[in-house]
């Protein structure tokens, strides 16, 4: 029984490296997109942020909806501190007129692009949303996963993208480099 007990933990320390590691200095690669108003953005725009906060949202998804509060105050207390924030719609059934709506709706100030048939969350391996990365200035991923660890406010124990953004901004390395995103499936285009 001891010896399962402790084969367990073995696995579970292992499978929680190998899931921290599996981002660790990866590269993003450039990429344009629009945003809502037909403008495009390339991701090399934010070169000069000390952090780009990129976030896969959506505007039907009850998980995402939960967060488009915690989301404005992330901007509302990071924007100021050099980091950029970039959203990504890859949604194949929310029009980019909904996107508009949405955003004006619940106040966001971030960028929103349309990710078209959801080629950057292809590339990304994102599968729902939210679902974040964040880079730093040579596009690196210094964290990806959620943005905290329960969608109801109450019941927040870990504030994972706030841990992360205030590590990399004090110029230490991100303690948790990979958390588990949960949301709605991002709707692919096949």
């Amino acid at each position: 029984m001891r010896t399962k007990l402790i084969g367990f933990i073995l696995l579970g320390t292992l499978l929680s490296v190998g899931l921290q590691a599996k981002d660790e200095g990866k590269k993003v690669e450039n990429f344009t997109l629009e945003d809502y108003n037909g403008v495009k953005h390339s991701l090399t725009d934010y070169a000069k942020s000390k952090v780009i906060v990129l976030m896969f949202i959506a505007t039907q998804c009850p998980v995402s909806n939960a967060y488009n509060t915690r989301m404005v105050d992330l901007y509302d207390d990071y924007s100021k501190k050099g980091v950029s924030f970039v959203a990504l719609n890859s949604n194949k059934q929310e029009s980019v007129e909904e996107i508009k709506d949405h955003a004006k709706e619940h106040g966001f100030q971030f960028l929103i692009l349309k990710d078209w048939n959801n080629v950057i969350a292809d590339r990304l391996q994102a599968s729902v949303t939210p679902e974040i990365y964040v880079l730093n200035p040579d596009f690196e991923i210094l964290y990806h996963g959620r943005i905290d660890d329960s969608q109801r406010e109450s019941q927040i124990k870990s504030k994972d993208l706030r841990a992360a953004l205030g590590e990399i901004l004090a110029g230490k390395s991100v303690t948790v480099v990979t958390t588990k995103a949960f949301g709605c499936t991002i709707k692919r285009v096949k």
